[in-house]
């Protein structure tokens, strides 16, 4: 399987076009203004309005107003949730959503994915007390188990250097960037992008041969 690809946190319009020229499956926008990488809705507009068809626009809400979202998914194809919404409000915006879970210890999986029975995936990412997301860190990976009852999105301190690793090791249905890419924060590096890109292709070529 191919593994799928989300570059997170894009601010700038060349950034966009960079993902989009790289061969990016989904583009990531934070509407959290507690993120160094936060836009707002006018900034989503116009950043939104560059993206081709087949790449996904997804938005990146932490415990948002119910109005932001309604007003937000205009410009959306997917919501993406890293707070503590409840399942029924992340269910009534007519999109699409997929729920970010932090690995935190003692988290059962199984349940947490069972309780977001309305997801189209679930993200996993690194816990860190008190951020919702977007730390830079890894989690041990060997704590996924083989088999979810969601497609799992990996996230969490992922780099052109570790990710055919983590390809390898998780499987994931996707994987999800940000900072891993970047030449500062909201700052995209093109020639990382592509790098990230190549590194999870051979992972996948590497995967394909080993069955």
């Amino acid at each position: 399987m191919r593994t799928r690809i989300k570059y997170c946190g894009l601010t700038r319009e060349q950034d966009v076009d960079a993902a989009v020229a790289a061969g990016a499956d989904a583009l990531g926008f934070v509407l959290w203004p507690g993120s160094k990488r936060g836009i707002d809705e006018s900034r989503l507009a116009k950043l939104s309005a560059r993206v081709p068809a087949f790449v996904t626009r997804v938005g990146l809400f932490v415990d948002p107003s119910p109005a932001l979202v309604a007003r937000c998914a205009e410009s959306l194809d997917l919501l993406q949730f890293h707070g503590d919404e409840p399942p029924a409000f992340c269910s009534s915006f007519s999109r699409p959503w997929i729920k970010a879970l932090r690995m935190r210890e003692g988290l059962d999986l199984h349940a947490a994915i069972e309780a977001h029975g309305g997801a189209r995936a679930v993200l996993l990412d690194a816990y860190r007390p008190g951020v919702p997301g977007g730390t830079g860190e890894t989690f041990d990976w060997s704590r996924i188990p083989a088999s979810l009852a969601k497609p799992v999105i990996l996230a969490g301190g992922l780099t052109p250097d570790n990710v055919a690793g983590a390809v390898t090791t998780v499987r994931p249905f996707a994987v999800d960037v940000s900072g891993g890419v970047e030449a500062d924060a909201g700052i995209k590096d093109p020639e990382r992008m592509l790098a990230f890109m190549d590194a999870v292709r051979r992972a996948d070529h590497a995967n394909l041969n080993d069955r």
